[in-house]
């Protein structure tokens, strides 16, 4: 058999932003290079694709093009690697709940009687389970960020109106089981596909209105927060949004998109952070401050847990 290989490139590689916009770029290739017998992962902070030798050989150049990229070989490292990844030891949010979910969608365009998703299958149930026990969880993630710009924007006991959250998948949803609206008068989500979304929503007990993008902006809300949580953008869909936040102007607008869905200098007269801004890494760093001293422990576990299940690697 083949040795196995896995070649990538993350937000510790070269700038986030970049790897951002390569990971939304390479995401429909997924199905075929699955097809193939390699895993692609493409997140906000990573590319990472994992095989065989002689498939990844043949396609490095095209994934990878123009950029520097990390090698790693043989099933145990290639298990490590993915296991860290899948506790949140990579990320760019130490310890963030998101990536294990993630990766368990890669895994879905692989065949599960191919070897390398016994290993990443493997991986990710170790990672998840040195996560739990280790306690390597974000002190804050994105719903916790947005509760803290919010209180930010008002300080004194003001009352905001409405929070908009623009995006339905598993972000925006997400945020608004979170209860990050609680504070609000109510809670908005903008949609295009409203009809999908209210039937996601029905077997639970939050209440939320249904607007589509065109639907928004119709009166200025200086108490309002609007909060972007979907990357699913094109040049249409950015247009509209801008015109109708510009009519809307509301107190803050925090994008959580990897690949910002606005710029700066599009909404230059709105308070606009996104997660490049100083005040959104500012909330990263604070959290990973906090568990940069258990990562050595978390590692370690994850060594020692595939140690002992070597015999199972192909």
């Amino acid at each position: 058999m083949s040795e196995f290989l896995g070649l990538y490139i993350d937000h510790q590689i070269t700038s986030p932003f970049e790897v951002a916009q390569r990971s939304a770029k390479l995401k429909p290739l997924a199905t075929e290079l699955g097809r193939g017998g390699v895993l692609l992962i493409t997140t906000c902070v990573r590319v990472e694709v994992y095989g065989e030798e002689p498939a990844l050989r043949n396609i490095e150049s095209t994934i990878f093009s123009g950029f520097s990229y990390e090698c790693i070989e043989g099933a145990a490292a290639i298990a490590q690697r993915l296991a860290e990844i899948a506790s949140g030891a990579h990320s760019q949010i130490l310890g963030e709940s998101y990536i294990g979910h993630q990766l368990v969608k890669a895994i879905e365009f692989v065949d599960p009687k191919l070897p390398i998703f016994q290993i990443a299958r493997l991986a990710i149930d170790t990672g998840r389970a040195a996560r739990e026990r280790q306690r390597f969880i974000a002190s804050f993630n994105y719903d916790q960020i947005v509760r803290d710009i919010i209180a930010d924007r008002f300080p004194n006991g003001e009352l905001p109106d409405r929070l908009y959250i623009i995006g339905s998948g598993m972000l925006g949803r997400g945020l608004i089981r979170s209860g990050v609206g609680e504070r609000f008068r109510s809670t908005v989500v903008v949609t295009r596909n409203p009809k999908i979304l209210r039937k996601r929503l029905r077997r639970t007990d939050i209440t939320v209105a249904l607007m589509r993008p065109a639907e928004i902006g119709h009166a200025r809300e200086p108490r309002s927060v609007v909060v972007i949580a979907t990357a699913d953008v094109n040049d249409e869909y950015q247009a509209i949004l801008r015109n109708a936040l510009l009519r809307l102007e509301p107190r803050t607008i925090v994008d959580l998109s990897s690949i910002p869905a606005l710029s700066a200098a599009a909404v230059r007269k709105l308070n606009y952070v996104s997660m490049y801004s100083d005040e959104f890494l500012r909330f990263i760093d604070q959290n990973n401050n906090l568990l940069a001293p258990t990562l050595p422990l978390l590692c370690s576990d994850i060594e020692a847990t595939l140690r002992t299940a070597q015999t199972t690697f192909p």
